[in-house]
């Protein structure tokens, strides 16, 4: 991914509204990655500066390439309300006449709520693990008992009823 993602960053370095870059989230970028919560490498951002949103597409030059032209441009943001639809102009707008306290006490409930998203999310995960330890070590008796319980034997006075029907004919 590394050559095709510096050929992006090539393709759209004189872009006058785009920025394609990457940041070393082991040295100095480590602030920067923490603020925009980067968990994973290699992790894509895009979107306003002050709001990334998580890529999710694929990773060879061709998709990052058609995803980039078409959604790296100036956006709808409280940056750039002239680009907004009058929904969207009007949400930026109630959440700008909100106090400092009230907008971050906003944010901080949805934020909340993804992470009890993630958590669930998480738990189901887990339980899910453990239903499917269970189900796999239950076959795993069950197919041992059963083969125990002459399984082998059977088969193999099967085989030699077998040949001997047939060197009967």
């Amino acid at each position: 991914m590394k050559k095709d993602w510096e050929k992006l960053m090539d393709a759209f370095a004189d872009s006058p509204t785009a920025l394609v870059g990457d940041v070393d989230c082991t040295a100095e970028g480590e602030p920067l990655c923490e603020e925009f919560g980067v968990q994973g490498f290699p992790t894509i951002k895009y979107g306003d500066p002050t709001a990334l949103e998580d890529y999710e597409g694929g990773r060879g030059y061709d998709e990052l390439k058609a995803f980039a032209d078409e959604n790296l441009k100036p956006m709808c943001s409280p940056s750039n309300i002239d680009l907004c639809d009058d929904v969207k102009k009007a949400a930026i707008e109630k959440f700008m006449s909100m106090s400092d306290a009230d907008l971050a006490a906003a944010v901080a409930e949805k934020e909340a709520a993804i992470e009890k998203l993630d958590k669930d999310f998480e738990s189901g995960v887990e339980e899910l693990q453990a239903t499917y330890e269970k189900l796999q070590q239950d076959k795993e008796d069950g197919v041992k008992a059963i083969k125990e319980s002459g399984l082998g034997l059977m088969k193999g006075v099967m085989a030699l009823q077998k040949s001997k029907g047939s060197d009967e004919l």
